[in-house]
């Protein structure tokens, strides 16, 4: 049973809409790439738990908080008689490891992922001590990339490369094949942090007369599209969308970037940069989302 599903953080979904209505600065790109890329991977990892046949609650993108030190968990399974921490990383190319440093094929040295492991290994043992955890605690770093190589790492390690994934998952076989009470409200503990999602921080300035404006296709998220009267087209990939689930997206674009800018006709009639007339949008708008007051002072929010 998924309690968490896995979804985009806020910060991934800016970056994403950024990177097609601005020049992203050299290293934000380089950043937004890597989330992608991470998102994609742990995605890997969900479809693989998805399949086990036992009991198990797992819950993704943990946020929580130890002695006021906050850190994040990819992955936490919780089987009937163990907890697993997985660490997924989405590394692609050549590297190896020397004495404890690990180096890219070009000798370019990156942090060592056991020491996060380590880092959140240590503080989740704390953390769950403290919810009246008494199951073992067993973690791994977990790389899913198929083009990915790891040389010289000692065999000891917690880590399960591309091609023991399937091998892995098959092993996690528990002794015990029921949950009880105890895991779940574990699992009901853990969710109910307080803690949502740390604020992101690493976005570049911008400005929403500054950006692209228009309504992007949803595959390859090009601003190159045109429209009928039913459908969304794309003219860079030749891909069709509903034309009110772009509009819908694009709004939700818009309330992402500007969350303190409130949602008008006018505003997102603007920012979808559309041959649609107005009326339409209005019409979009009252109908997906609660109006608030009349005239020039309407604006809209999310249903509830």
């Amino acid at each position: 049973m998924n309690l968490k599903p896995r979804d985009e953080s806020s910060e991934l979904k800016a970056l994403r809409s950024l990177n097609i209505r601005m020049n992203l600065p050299v290293k934000v790109k380089n950043y937004y790439t890597n989330l992608e890329k991470g998102f994609k991977g742990e995605q890997v990892l969900d479809g693989w738990l998805e399949n086990l046949s036992f009991e198990k609650l797992v819950l993704n993108d943990l946020l929580l908080e130890c002695n006021h030190t906050l850190f994040q968990i990819d992955t936490l399974l919780i089987s009937p008689d163990t907890i697993y921490l997985f660490e997924v990383k989405n590394y692609e190319g050549d590297f190896f490891v020397e004495d404890d440093r690990w180096f890219s094929a070009s000798r370019i040295e990156i942090k060592n992922p056991l020491l996060q492991l380590k880092r959140t290994e240590s503080l989740s043992r704390r953390s769950l001590h403290e919810f009246g955890n008494k199951l073992p605690i067993e973690s791994y770093l977990i790389f899913v990339n198929p083009e990915f190589q790891l040389y010289q790492a000692p065999l000891n390690l917690p880590i399960v490369f591309p091609t023991q994934l399937k091998r892995f998952i098959q092993n996690l076989k528990p002794k015990s094949s029921r949950l009880k009470e105890t895991h779940f409200k574990l699992a009901e503990q853990l969710q109910s942090s307080p803690l949502i999602e740390t604020p992101y921080n690493r976005l570049p300035d911008y400005d929403f007369n500054e950006l692209k404006k228009g309504v992007s296709c949803v595959h390859c998220r090009s601003l190159d599209t045109s429209h009928t009267k039913m459908f969304l087209i794309c003219k860079a990939c030749g891909s069709s969308e509903s034309y009110l689930t772009a509009i819908l997206r694009t709004i939700e674009e818009f309330r992402v970037l500007f969350p303190n800018r409130k949602i008008t006709t006018n505003e997102i009639y603007d920012w979808c940069n559309t041959t649609k007339t107005i009326k339409t949008i209005r019409n979009v708008l009252l109908e997906n989302y609660e109006k608030i007051g009349q005239g020039r002072s309407a604006h809209y929010i999310v249903k509830e």
